[in-house]
Order: structure tokens, then sequence, then C-alpha cells
């Protein structure tokens, strides 16, 4: 295996032989779970408390979605009495994460300069961030865990070719589908062969995994399409520990209606569209405070647009770890969202029993339930927005009514207990299955 690790998978060489139109001699085949078992894994029901390796390409810990998901599920996993380590690429030695970057780049530029006559910078740096996650993994002992748990395709990928050997199940959650989201923001082109290399790498994502547990139904059309069996799907919807704390509402005043926005200052997250529906309802707004809490790289051209709008009633807080405070004072809550897949600062807001408006993206219309538990507006339709927003505002026995149905559905279906139950269950049954 160490001999093959410097150049691409032999899958990944047969797709881009096909792509360019080579024949393909590369044709290693990915080990069947259903014909190698290992008699380590024979006992049933010989554990009850799992050795687990929750596995991230991405930083960890770091701001944003996925990595309160692998926190809040390595939390979880530890208080039922599972031993739970992460691993993720800052946790790499720089100085040997350098040394294999320099070492394999020449060989990568080599081979596939003389494979296909030229080479895909994304498709070069991707693979050489492969390798070294996979130099590092051969450090350590796969075969003190019972469990493996990726939290993307890429690791999916890792660990199932170390799994070939070690044959432990193998769970892979995706937390987006990668080559398609890219393909919708034209980060890679249609037809691309940037577009034929992660799809092939998220086909065996699907293939290597023993079970795929998704965080909400809009992932199963797009994994059955990759190939993935429904029957080989789960979704476990996320749950959040969050503090139950009594809402600190200043009912008498009315110049504290306050909308707050929970999300990093990215393009997808729609601020831009939040801001133009406020421009619409100004002669709504007077007594209205927009708490936008969160940063990143729009910042400065949404301080802009707000300034131009005249939006005064806009304050930018920044980053914040105080955010259960800021929801139990915050009348509505809004994620105009234009691509997500099942935002924590819903199911944040949902728990601090705040009204809900959100758009219909991924696993949203999961969370909320359409003018019960919030309203669902269409992702970057602002004159939908500035309806539900108005429409909030002026009816606060509707506002009230939504906020304690969001907050009753959050008690009963997104906490971290339901969701620990959920996966932990799988894992057992996947454990005695081997």
């Amino acid at each position: 295996m160490k001999n093959e690790i410097t150049f691409p998978y032999p899958y990944i060489i047969e797709a881009l032989d096909q792509y360019y139109g080579l024949k393909s001699h590369s044709t290693k085949k990915i080990v069947s779970k259903e014909h190698s078992k290992k008699s380590v894994l024979s006992k049933k029901g010989s554990k009850k408390k799992f050795s687990i390796l929750i596995a991230t390409f991405w930083s960890f810990p770091h701001v944003g979605g996925l990595s309160n998901y692998i926190a809040t599920l390595s939390k979880g996993l530890k208080s039922q009495g599972h031993k739970v380590d992460i691993i993720s690429p800052n946790q790499f030695s720089t100085s040997k994460v350098k040394q294999f970057r320099e070492m394999v780049t020449p060989n990568l530029k080599h081979f596939f300069t003389k494979r296909y006559g030229s080479y895909n910078d994304r498709i070069l740096n991707h693979k050489r961030l492969i390798y070294v996650y996979e130099k590092m993994l051969e450090t350590i002992d796969l075969e003190k865990y019972d469990i493996l748990h990726a939290q993307d395709l890429f690791t999916a990928n890792i660990l199932g070719r170390f799994n070939e050997f070690y044959n432990k199940p193998l769970f892979y959650t995706p937390h987006g589908m990668f080559t398609s989201n890219r393909l919708r923001f034209n980060i890679i082109k249609k037809g691309s062969v940037e577009e034929a290399y992660f799809t092939e790498l998220e086909n065996k994502a699907i293939k290597y995994a023993s079970h795929i547990i998704v965080l909400s139904d809009s992932f199963r059309e797009p994994l059955i399409k990759l190939g993935a069996k429904s029957k080989n799907i789960t979704t476990v919807i996320t749950g959040i520990d969050y503090p139950d704390n009594q809402r600190e509402k200043l009912e008498t005043s009315p110049s504290n209606l306050v909308i707050t926005c929970v999300a990093r200052l990215g393009p997808r997250k729609g601020h831009n569209h939040l801001f133009e529906a406020l421009a619409r309802l100004k002669k709504y707004t007077s007594n209205v405070e927009v708490l936008i809490v969160g940063d990143g790289q729009m910042r400065e051209k949404l301080e802009k647009q707000k300034k131009a709008l005249g939006l005064s009633m806009v304050k930018f807080l920044g980053s914040r770890d105080d955010v259960p405070s800021i929801l139990n004072k915050t009348d509505i809550f809004v994620l105009p969202t234009i691509n997500d897949s099942l935002p924590l600062s819903i199911i944040e807001a949902m728990h601090s029993g705040t009204a809900v408006i959100s758009t219909n993206c991924g696993g949203i219309p999961e969370l909320i339930k359409h003018n019960k538990t919030g309203i669902i507006v269409e992702p970057g339709d602002t004159e939908q927005l500035a309806h539900a927003l108005k429409f909030l505002i002026k009816n606060k026995e509707v506002r009230n009514k939504m906020s304690t149905n969001g907050k009753i559905h959050a008690k009963n279906h997104l906490t971290v207990g339901s969701m620990i139950g959920k996966i932990q269950h799988l894992y057992t049954d996947f454990w005695e299955m081997n």
C-alpha cells in the first residue's frame, strides 16, 4: 500500500484515464466487506463501549457547523462511556507536513505530466493533501478502534483504503454534496477534469462506507444518484445541548423587537438578501433592532451595503461566544442562506424559543415546519423574505405561537441525547453484524 500512495488511487487513475481517453491499466478493486470479515469482530455483543476514531479532512476545532457537529458527537459519545479520538490535519507536525509535501509534489507532477501531458493544479494540490493525511494516518494504530467514522468524502476514501486491511465498520457522514455544490457556484466547471476527479471520490466514499449517516433527508437523492442504496442511508438530525434559560425579553417596551442573524459572513449565507428585504420595510422597522452575529470575508461589503441602503437598525456584533444570551433576547431569527445543509444556528434558535425565518435549502425544511414552527422562503427571493419579516413583525401572537412550537419540537427531537442514541444504535448494529 505504501508504494501506491504517492500516486492517485487506482480508481482515480481509471476515472482520469477515461476523461482523457486513455486505456486504463490500473484495476485494483475494493475489497468487499461481505467477503472479508476479521475474527476479532465476530463476537456478538462482546463490547458495549466502543473505541471510535472520528476523521475530518478540515481543521478541528474551527469556526463553523462541521466543527460544532464533531465536538457535539465526540462529547455525546464520551458521555456514554465510549473512547473517542479525533484526527484532523491541524494536528499534524508542520515540519513533517512540509517534508512530505516537498517529497510528493515533484513525483505527482511527473506522474500526471507523463501520463496526461499536463497536470491540473487543483487536483495536484488536493492529491498532495491526501498523501500527507495518509502518511500521518500510518503513524496511528487503527487496529485499536472498533468504529471508524469519516466526516467527509476525502477521509472516507482515505480510511476506506486502510480499511481494506482492517475491515472495521466504517461510517460516512457527508456534510454537503461536494462536487455538485462547487459546480453550482462555478468553483469547478461542468465537464472538467476536476468534476471527474471529485465525482469519483464521492462514488468511492459511498462504496467504502459500511453505512452512511446523513444530517437530513435532502442528502438521500443526490447520494442515491451517485450509487448509494436507500437501505444503506440513515438520517440522524443533529441535536445540541442548549442551556434552558428563561427568555429575557422586555415585553413592555416596543423598541425591543430584535431580529438576529447568526452566520458566517460569507456569500452563501445571503446577508445581502436580508439587507435588501429590510430596505423594503423601513415603514415597519422604526422600533426594530437587527443584530448580525458572525464575521467573515463579506463584512466590509455588507457594511457598505448597510450604509448605502440606510439601514441604521443593523448592528454588526462580530464573532460572539454568548449566542444563547443573544438569542434569548431575540424575537425573530433569520437565516437567508442560499446554500446549506442543516444549520446549527437554526437549531439553537428553535431551542431558545425564537420564531425562525429561513430558506428552502438542504435540510432546513426538515427543521422548520412552514407556518407552524417558522416560515420558509425561497433562497434569494427578497420579496418573499420581506413579506415574511413584515408578517412576523406585525403579528406578535403568531410570532409567539411559532416560537413555542419550535421550542417544543427542538426539545423533543433536536437534542444531543436523541442524536447520540440513534448513532450509538447504528454503531452497535454494525459491530454485531461483523
